[in-house]
């Protein structure tokens, strides 16, 4: 099997690629659109990608390419994110001066990174790869927000740990891929659907599920690109795409919804036992 995932070694995704198949043959890419080619062109067979963070919330860009592509998620995996301040070795926490995350990251670690003083904070495109160049560049007054994984990968040396403002910070991953990842059965669905402007659209659609029984975990709106104040709404039903309520759920909302497209029907993530605050070899990248 090979899995597609965006960043560097040591980044999040990569954590999350290895909870999907341990054995998998991973290719980090650039960009998340780089994830969604791979698997598009047969370079990778699965491609993983983080959809939300319990502190950050939705990675929208994601969002978008699902509806630009037409790969079905066939999964999902939940990681828990431990951040660190990683440095070259030698150095302390008085002699940076720019800390280099992801955006995402950056976010996740708010609180500590507001009791710095005269500390510049730069946003690059990988939390990993914030590492990488600070060991690649031997940039002595900088500091990554990253993993444990990216510190032994990059041979850098944690000056903090457990920074993230939450101890149960946690990032949800989707997988992309033509095939089903195993026989488990679905119970979860992903769907986006448009609405005309008009009294109680939204409250109709959210009661085609209501009246059956059929709990929503997820709501998400994103604007429609070209059509100003226009929305798609993402959403995720906790059933299968098949089952008898959801199917008949789907096709009383296909009565009004202008658009309706299923995103995938899979196996959803089961609750994992609590990670220990410290043992972490995961970091999230967005």
């Amino acid at each position: 099997m090979r899995i597609a995932y965006q960043g560097e070694p040591g980044a999040f995704s990569e954590a999350a690629s290895r909870q999907v198949n341990a054995e998998a043959q991973l290719k980090p890419c650039r960009s998340f659109e780089d994830v969604f080619a791979a698997v598009n062109d047969g370079e990778a067979d699965y491609g993983v990608l983080p959809i939300e963070n319990s502190i950050g919330g939705s990675i929208h860009r994601n969002f978008d390419l699902l509806v630009e592509h037409h790969l079905p998620i066939v999964g999902e995996v939940e990681v828990p994110v431990v951040h660190h301040l990683l440095a070259l070795p030698g150095r302390s926490l008085e002699q940076v001066t720019r800390i280099y995350s992801h955006p995402q990251a950056l976010a996740q670690c708010d609180r500590f990174l507001r009791t710095l003083a005269g500390v510049e904070i730069v946003a690059t495109y990988d939390t990993a790869g914030s590492a990488k160049m600070i060991a690649d560049e031997q940039l002595q007054d900088a500091a990554a927000i990253a993993s444990a994984r990216a510190a032994e990968v990059f041979g850098l040396a944690p000056l903090l740990s457990s920074i993230q403002d939450y101890e149960n910070n946690t990032t949800r991953f989707l997988t992309i891929g033509r095939l089903p990842l195993s026989a488990a059965v679905p119970d979860k669905t992903s769907i986006v659907f448009s609405l005309s402007n008009e009294p109680g659209a939204l409250f109709k659609a959210l009661s085609a599920f209501a009246l059956r029984g059929i709990d929503l975990t997820k709501l998400e709106s994103r604007p429609i690109p070209g059509r100003k104040w226009e929305y798609l709404f993402y959403a995720d039903l906790s059933a299968a795409r098949d089952d008898l309520a959801c199917a008949r759920a789907l096709a009383h909302l296909a009565e009004f919804a202008p658009m309706l497209r299923v995103l995938g029907s899979y196996p959803s993530c089961k609750p994992a036992a609590a990670a220990h605050p410290v043992a972490d070899s995961l970091e999230m990248h967005a």
